[in-house]
């Protein structure tokens, strides 16, 4: 299965993905902050499958994240989460970068998918690549 990094400074969300995530197989990395996953990043030297990030935290959002990211490791896919409409905008013309981004909430089923489809290169069924 896969090795993901998945990144969300909410605790009750990252433990819930993260479980999600182990359930199919996958080993998953965790981290709360875009900082603290570009040091996991550059310790592993971008040996991931998936980077899977919130949108909104401190220290390094996940566009700032996905930017380092996609500059470093290009062909790292990379899957974006967010609750907030604003930032779903901040993400546009990302589209070469971002596979998808899921919306939050989301369920167990939808966040399995998302992260099945991205691993797979799958577009979303819609065919665009951000919202």
């Amino acid at each position: 299965m896969a090795r993901i990094l998945l990144t969300e400074d909410d605790e009750a969300v990252r433990s819930f993905v993260k479980r999600a995530l182990e359930l199919d197989g996958h080993t998953v990395e965790a981290a709360e902050d875009g900082g603290e996953a570009i040091e996991i990043l550059t310790r592993e030297d971008g040996k991931y499958d998936l980077l899977l990030s919130d949108i909104k935290m401190p220290v390094m959002d996940g566009i700032a994240l996905a930017l380092h990211t996609a500059r470093d490791y290009p062909d790292m896919p990379i899957l974006l989460m967010t609750g907030f409409a604003d930032q779903r905008e901040r993400a546009n013309g990302l589209e070469s970068l971002v596979h998808d981004i899921i919306t939050k909430p989301f369920s167990l089923a939808d966040i399995r998918k998302a992260v099945r489809d991205a691993i797979a290169g799958d577009m979303p069924q819609d065919t665009r690549r951000y919202a």
